[in-house]
């Protein structure tokens, strides 16, 4: 593997637990992201020209964090009394929670992203800043903002941390059922930018999509009869299953329709399935267990063309019951094209045309369903269309390849 190559996969497996370390020990947002950021420009400078590359590089992280943090906080006004902070808890030591069940610094930090003092649209922006890693630039886009917007609205939150000396210790799981609910919503967002990322370099981003199974795995074994935590994690393995076929060699999106189901990975979708029916057992399934009702439909058909499309319809029934959005009712329309004819999905998609106009996949899908009842015209107006929604390099290079094989003249 390269040094860049390290580094990179260095920074996606020790970037939370760096930060988690850092504001656990100094108490401030803003102060343990940027010495984390700057304990890895200095490896990026450093390791293989330098210095060796560390054979834990976790902990020479952490020092050099630890170290740059420290100077800062000498250089502060506020000297006296954080140094006096930091003398008691070192004195102090681990804190433990009272019912003696602790849990993953990872999570402790995913659980004070997710505090009650911060409104949801923080918890989510700061946990995909803190526990994922993601610029502002790719958390902007997921919630459909200006990167200088979302820029704001991360200070603003971290301000909150701070004079709300919000903790990011490990806790019990008391606290834990209080914010489940905000625990796994974010655990999704970061699936969800996993899944289809809106990263410069790759669609998929494995290592998000792991650190979203692996959070919501750790909610099922913290809360073994949590019917909606079950749900997210067979969310998580169904969809995630199919990873290796969603890319072409080129790193382009490739349909469901065209993905090879040989490769698909059986171990997940068994720990998927497993996971809905404990959900099932638990009570009624919710949102995320719905979608994972739906994904299974998929995982489960031996082709495309053996899909239960009448069945995924009648859970997209349920899902609006449950969470009526415009991207819910359009991907409802989706299947219904399958079921019932893509004259029929068009239809359904009509009303949502003006909610969702600035929406890629709105004009993708009406693209796809033109091609299919052989109104090229229309077709390829929708995709052009779809190009001016600033999709994400992947999906904008699949755009244009698809127009290519349309007959569009010009693309742009």
């Amino acid at each position: 593997m390269s040094e860049s190559n390290l580094i990179a996969e260095v920074f996606r497996t020790e970037w939370p637990r760096l930060v988690a370390v850092l504001v656990r020990d100094f108490g401030d947002v803003e102060l343990a992201e940027d010495c984390a950021q700057e304990a890895f420009i200095q490896a990026s400078e450093r390791w293989g020209r330098d210095i060796e590359i560390p054979d834990r590089p976790g902990a020479w992280l952490t020092t050099a964090a630890r170290r740059k943090a420290l100077d800062r906080v000498r250089r502060s006004a506020s000297y006296k009394t954080k140094l006096e902070e930091l003398e008691v808890r070192a004195k102090r030591g681990p804190e433990t929670a009272p019912g003696g069940e602790l849990v993953d610094e990872q999570l402790a930090l995913l659980l004070g992203c997710c505090h009650p003092a911060l409104n949801l649209e923080s918890q989510v922006a700061l946990t995909l800043r803190l526990v994922a890693g993601l610029t502002t630039e790719q958390i902007a886009k997921a919630f459909l903002v200006e990167p200088a917007t979302m820029g704001k609205r991360l200070t603003r939150a971290k301000t909150k941390v701070r004079d709300a000396n919000i903790p990011f210790r490990p806790v019990d799981r008391s606290i834990l059922l209080d914010r489940v609910a905000a625990v796994r919503h974010v655990i999704y967002l970061v699936f969800t930018e996993g899944h289809a990322s809106s990263s410069e370099d790759e669609f998929v981003r494995g290592d998000l999509c792991d650190e979203a199974a692996w959070l919501a795995w750790l909610l099922t074994t913290l809360l073994p009869d949590d019917a909606e935590s079950h749900g997210l994690h067979a969310l998580i393995m169904l969809t995630d299953a199919r990873r290796s076929t969603r890319v072409d060699s080129d790193g382009l999106p490739i349909l469901l329709e065209h993905q090879d189901r040989s490769l698909w990975d059986r171990d997940k979708i068994r720990l998927g399935l497993v996971s809905l029916g404990t959900s099932r057992e638990n009570g009624p399934l919710g949102r995320f267990g719905v979608q994972a009702l739906l994904a299974s439909f998929h995982t489960v058909a031996p082709s495309f063309e053996a899909t239960d499309w009448t069945n995924i319809v009648r859970a997209y029934d349920l899902l609006v019951h449950l969470e009526d959005s415009p991207i819910v009712r359009l991907n409802r329309a989706i299947a219904l094209s399958f079921s019932d004819g893509p004259d029929v999905g068009l239809a359904a998609i009509e009303p949502l045309r003006t909610v969702l106009d600035g929406y890629v996949y709105l004009h993708s899908a009406r693209g796809e369903l033109f091609a299919r009842i052989d109104n090229i015209p229309e077709a390829i107006a929708n995709l052009e269309r779809a190009l001016r929604c600033e999709p994400s390099p992947a999906e904008r290079s699949f755009l244009e390849r698809r127009l290519t094989e349309l007959g569009a003249v010009d693309s742009g």
